[in-house]
């Protein structure tokens, strides 16, 4: 009878398929990270028992519901009235692993692009952490996420100091949590990099590349499929001719362009190379005025509207104050959020700039009122701060 029964099972493994509980999928490792609970059948479902885990599952869901309040739920309702023709794709330059306010502004993206300098690190694989390291991992992915959450930025020497060390580094965990909490279902993830004509391959060890990266296929609750890559690159001038990134992204635009909080490097002329793709190469772009400089925008080209209130730039950031964005700002619309460094409601300020030629923006582009203008003049010589 013993025989009997073994060999009955046999057969029934060799008929029926592999649980899938056998190994934890990425959508249940997002979850997880997330302070949600993976699905039923997924080996972390123990680990939710763990007190650490639930307390950092009670601390997300508090700041998460916060942050749509005061935050992302505004956002989505001011874009759905002022992006009325978005595009399928979004860049959002200097961003870190920030998803969140790419995803609120653009919901309707079916590829974002997002770079910064902090590497995107190893897969994180829960079920291999030693006992009692789950609590700290777990606090410092939080911490990680702290200003971000707060204050809408990412701090640059806090990010990349968090994101080098322990068990949960890079920014995968960070951009695994912003999808989860987001809605988004994680379906497949790879890690990639750039060759200098701008191909994506698939990373090797020692893989020579001026463009590392991670790429994320992910569903929505519409069904849709989406994919979601970050690029650990360098976008100043010596670094960005080179790397393949904009050829990469000359492959996918044009697109609509985020910037938030970009610690004004595109003001200056290390960082001209990026600024002139993003003019080239953008139907759209929404920023604060760490952004590309009122006079690069081309009277002929751009239609601006301001949305919120242009207050002089932080102490921290001298010589980046623009009188002229502040006669535009005179006739500026009120928005309900906070933005950039100046986070308070009342403080915050908002660009929206809107190709209008035809051969990038076509039947395609944002919907606007009249344009507002600024006069031309000769041109001047990651979401963070310093």
């Amino acid at each position: 009878m013993k025989i009997a029964a073994v060999a009955a099972s046999l057969i029934l493994a060799m008929i029926l398929p592999a649980r899938a509980a056998d190994t934890v999928t990425a959508d249940d490792t997002a979850r997880f990270l997330a302070g949600m609970e993976p699905s039923v059948d997924s080996p972390l479902m123990p680990l939710t028992k763990d007190p650490a885990w639930q307390g950092h599952a009670r601390f997300f869901d508090n700041a998460f519901s916060q942050l749509d309040q005061r935050q992302l739920s505004r956002i989505r309702a001011w874009a759905d009235v002022n992006l009325a023709a978005p595009r399928t794709t979004m860049f959002y330059m200097f961003s870190g692993p920030d998803f969140l306010y790419a995803n609120a502004f653009f919901p309707e993206a079916t590829t974002y692009v997002l770079a910064g300098l902090e590497r995107p690190g190893q897969f994180p694989d829960l079920m291999k952490m030693p006992r009692g390291s789950l609590g700290p991992s777990l606090n410092q992915v939080a911490s990680s996420m702290h200003t971000v959450l707060s204050v809408s930025f990412f701090i640059t020497k806090n990010m990349s100091s968090q994101l080098s060390s322990g068990r949960l580094n890079g920014t995968i965990p960070i951009l695994y949590v912003f999808l989860a909490r987001s809605g988004q279902t994680v379906k497949e993830v790879s890690l990639v990099n750039l060759d200098a004509d701008g191909n994506e391959r698939p990373e090797e060890p020692n893989a020579k590349s001026g463009a590392h990266g991670v790429k994320i296929l992910f569903t929505g609750a519409d069904g849709k499929d989406r994919t979601l890559y970050y690029f650990s690159t360098n976008l100043a001038n010596d670094g960005v001719p080179t790397s393949g990134f904009l050829k990469f992204l000359e492959k996918l635009g044009p697109a609509d362009s985020l910037i938030k909080s970009a610690s004004y490097l595109l003001h200056g002329g290390n960082f001209s190379k990026i600024r002139e793709f993003l003019i080239a190469n953008s139907a759209t772009i929404l920023e604060d005025d760490s952004g590309v400089p009122l006079q690069y925008f081309d009277a002929k080209k751009w239609q601006l509207q301001p949305f919120g209130h242009y207050l002089p730039p932080l102490g921290i950031f001298p010589g980046t104050y623009q009188p002229k964005l502040q006669e535009l700002f005179k006739k500026a619309t009120p928005i309900e959020f906070g933005y950039g460094y100046r986070w308070r409601r009342n403080e915050s300020n908002l660009l929206l700039a809107v190709r209008s030629d035809a051969a990038v923006t076509g039947s395609a582009g944002p919907s606007m009122g009249p344009p507002t203008a600024p006069s031309t003049g000769a041109a001047a010589g990651s979401s963070r701060t310093p």
